[in-house]
């Protein structure tokens, strides 16, 4: 092993110092000779907390899905530590965030934030944590004295205790007395899922800024009551890569300001300082971007901070030593050594330039309330009845992240998201007013802005997200400045009332409305649904509205109403009275257009071949958002599944061995004849249509330029080869797709839908056996990047559609409507696949 050559802040004490224990004594081993369990991990801060009260407190901010802990130390002099609650209030006042009158004072610590192992496979960093806490109160370290002076240090030691605790069991499980380097080895053979994720396989570092899971949600609560100037996210990339340290690559988001940019170019030259010393080899500006909002590093950029992503090679093929492509001997103890040193230089260089961080920190919530952020000055999201549900779940985002807004009148210009053009609008009572000239208003910016620049479309992730596309929702981007009234903007919900009645209906328009449905078919009431819609009284219901009448439950006698009125209530969904079955406009209720709503059985497809981030999104859907039952199965299982008890069988993005086996996607056809309801989404989609079975074929949409028509054509240069790939591909854009609302797929919606393109898969148009739902037409696109040779040719295609096999169905979703579980637009769709099609 080379000898490491570390500056003296840094040099491990293995022995015990003042009543203070290294991590090697208190666990009875070196750091980087095993992986250590969560739980000890948690121990070790616990004891450090003990031992040194006046420098740390340790902060239990939630726990996880399987129900562990989730902690913060906070880490600093005895003097900032014995007035933390003053530092944070004080920070608040200089993002203009705090209730109080008080002025706000620049002479105050730096607050840096240091997230450790978001990816539960990524473990070095973990490890590390301990040792940069032992080394900050570590009564001898005379540098790190001096830096907490003017630093508080928040630590959060790992923020993915599940995925981390998957992972370290199951490499405990399969390595022996000693690790074998070899990649082939089974140690460095993750199996299905992976400890990359969460509980329900969510990727929690694209996670921060919607806030689906239970630990992001908890985590960045809290990290909006402090609001660091300063916060690192630690990662892992592949075993042959060197370390990734800021600055970051291009493209930067516009919004991000000069001193953010600047920052990032000092903290890298601090840590470049160190790794030249020990021969280490680096990379700064290349692959990880600025753009997309969610991550670790945007999200607290966005929010004042200078956000940093480190990446050690390792991850989950690392385990204790890897041999990489050089023949080295890549060390678990080389990659914790290497995360501590580029936190401690963290530390160092944001107290050395305290001033200048809390300055600019400041400034930037004042340029914020000042209104000088951006071209766009308010965003009008309109209110309509149908859209109330998707307002109500935006605002619940907007809460999350302590965006402010209210109501306001008048008339204005502003850009329409659905034509894209300036238009002339008027806002109403109920409409929901964003003022851009609030503390949060670079984050506002970068969430609701109709087209994100791109000064480069070699991104990390998708390239657009605007909130009124991701929610479905009528709204303009105004370069006016309206004034706003901060406040509710909705009327608050009335409880129903349990009146004898006909019957009852329900609007079907939102995922209130289906999880009020969900939890009704849980008592056994029965349901009905309308296929067309109906006037009665003076009440209209459109198509999907469900019905709750009294023939058919009698059983539950004179407590049915009582029943569908509790649900209802939960719910916050209004119950519609009907005083006979004849309508004065439709098909009456016994017309063969209304359906009896069966409670489906469902079954997920998991395991080895399958997206784990897309069948988590489905698992997640379903547990936690329609608390409604699924069975979940392994993929390779198939050929002995006994499917005779389910209705519904989903197929997440995934590669499916036994859709290519001529048995077994017999199997699969035999069912779905006699009546299994199949949805496939994204790559099950493109896999189901290649049966010969399918009324549904891939389109193609590649470069058809000849050689006869460019000659050269086919030469390239080696340097382009990057960007050329990018000119057939979309990372992520959004599209407006034109659908059949007539259809059972599409009730609920408007004769549009917006979807977020990641893949270049079209279908052809069926000609027979179905329902083409959702076509994409030409000049569709109306955010993100499409490389230049896909965009002309992305038209005339099919996304959604529905074939009729038989007694059953299959539902192609070429697109993921559950992406990541914050694009609320899709999840009505979903439901549909789920609830009304093929009824």
């Amino acid at each position: 092993m080379k000898k490491i050559l570390l500056p003296f802040f840094i040099i491990l004490r293995l022995t015990c110092v003042a009543q203070v224990t290294s991590p090697e004594n208190f666990l009875g081993y070196s750091l980087g000779s095993r992986f250590t369990p969560y739980h000890n991990i948690v121990r070790y801060f616990e004891y450090i907390a003990q031992a040194a009260p006046s420098m740390v407190k340790l902060q239990q901010y939630g726990e996880t899905n399987e129900h562990r802990p989730l902690y913060v130390a906070f880490v600093s002099s005895a003097e900032n530590i014995g007035k933390l609650e003053q530092i944070r209030n004080n920070n608040l006042r200089l993002a203009n965030l705090s209730p109080d009158k008080i002025a706000a004072d620049e002479n105050t610590p730096a607050i840096v934030w240091l997230s450790y192992n978001v990816h539960g496979n990524e473990p070095s960093s973990s490890e590390a944590s301990m040792l940069t806490l032992y080394a900050l109160v570590d009564p001898s370290n005379t540098q790190a004295k001096a830096w907490l002076k003017n630093t508080v240090v928040v630590i959060d030691p790992c923020l993915n205790p599940d995925g981390r605790d998957r992972y370290v069991n199951w490499f405990n499980s399969v390595s022996g007395d000693r690790y074998n380097a070899n990649l082939q080895a089974r140690e460095h053979r993750e199996p299905w899922p992976g400890g990359r994720s969460n509980h329900y396989n969510f990727d929690l570092n694209r996670d921060w800024c919607w806030q689906r899971q239970t630990e992001s949600r908890q985590r960045v609560q809290l990290y909006n009551q402090w609001l660091p100037q300063v916060h690192v996210d630690f990662h892992e990339q592949g075993v042959n890569e060197p370390y990734y340290f800021a600055p970051a690559a291009q493209p930067y988001h516009e919004v991000i300001s000069q001193w953010q940019r600047d920052f990032q170019v000092a903290v890298g030259k601090n840590h470049a300082k160190y790794f030249d010393k020990n021969n280490w080899l680096y990379f700064t500006k290349e692959i990880f971007d600025l753009l997309y909002p969610s991550y670790g590093d945007t999200y607290p950029i966005y929010n004042g901070s200078i956000g940093m992503t480190y990446e050690q090679g390792g991850g989950p093929a690392g385990g204790i030593a890897a041999l990489n492509n050089e023949g080295d001997t890549l060390t678990l103890h080389d990659r914790i050594m290497h995360h501590h040193t580029t936190g401690l230089s963290t530390i160092e260089i944001s107290s050395v330039q305290n001033n200048g961080l809390i300055k600019a920190f400041h400034s930037f919530y004042n340029d914020a309330v000042a209104g000088s952020v951006g071209e766009y000055k308010t965003y009008i999201i309109q209110y309509n009845a149908a859209d109330a549900e998707r307002i109500t779940a935006l605002k619940e985002l907007l809460d999350r992240n302590n965006i402010r807004y209210g109501n306001a009148t008048g008339t204005g210009k502003g850009i329409n998201y659905h034509t894209k053009k300036e238009e002339t609008f008027s806002i109403h009572a109920e409409d929901l007013v964003i003022s851009n000239a609030q503390p949060k208003a670079a984050l506002i910016k970068v969430l609701f802005e109709p087209e994100t620049k791109l000064v480069d479309s070699a991104t990390y992730d998708i390239t657009a997200w605007a909130l009124p596309y991701a929610y479905g929702l009528t709204a303009y981007a105004s370069k006016q400045a309206i004034k706003v009234t901060t406040g509710n903007t909705l009327s608050q919900f009335t409880s129903n009332a349990a009146n004898d009645a006909y019957g009852y209906v329900i609007r079907w328009q939102g995922l209130a409305s289906v999880k009020n449905v969900t939890q009704l078919l849980k008592r056994g009431i029965k349901l009905r649904y309308a296929q067309t819609a109906f006037i009665s009284g003076d009440q209209s219901f459109n198509r999907g509205s469900i019905l709750i009448l009294k023939n058919g439950n009698e059983r539950f006698g004179t407590s049915l109403w009582n029943s569908v009125a509790q649900v209802c209530n939960e719910q916050k969904v209004n119950m519609n009275a009907v005083q006979s079955g004849m309508v004065d406009k439709g098909f009456d209720f016994g017309s063969s257009t209304v359906h009896l709503l069966k409670a489906p059985r469902v079954m997920l497809l998991t395991g080895n071949g399958v997206n784990p981030n897309a069948a988590g999104e489905v698992w997640h859907f379903f547990e936690k958002e329609l608390n409604y039952p699924i069975t979940l199965v392994n993929a390779e299982d198939f050929g002995q599944l006994n499917l005779d008890n389910t209705d519904i069988l989903i197929l997440p993005d995934g590669r499916y061995n036994f859709i290519n086996a001529k048995e077994t996607a017999e199997k699969l056809h035999r069912w779905i004849n006699e009546g299994g309801r199949v949805i496939a989404m994204e790559n099950a989609a493109v896999q189901i249509s290649k049966l010969d079975w399918s009324a549904v074929h891939v389109k193609n949409v590649s470069d058809s330029v000849t050689n006869a028509d460019q000659p050269y054509a086919s030469l390239q240069k080696f340097d382009n080869r990057e960007r050329d790939a990018l000119t057939q591909n979309t990372p992520g854009s959004i599209f407006k797709v034109d659908i059949d609302n007539t259809h059972p797929l599409m009730f609920g919606y408007p004769d549009y839908y917006y979807t977020l393109k990641m893949d270049n898969v079209l279908f052809d148009f069926m000609k027979e056996g179905g329902w083409n739902a959702g076509v994409l037409k030409k000049d569709k696109q109306l955010s993100g990047f499409v490389g230049s040779k896909l965009n002309s040719k992305f038209k005339d295609g099919l996304l959604f559609a529905v074939q009729e096999d038989g007694n059953g169905t299959v539902t192609y979703l070429a697109d993921n409507v559950l992406f990541r579980d914050f694009w609320e637009n899709g999840k009505l769709m979903f439901c549909n696949a789920v609830f009304l099609v093929g009824q």
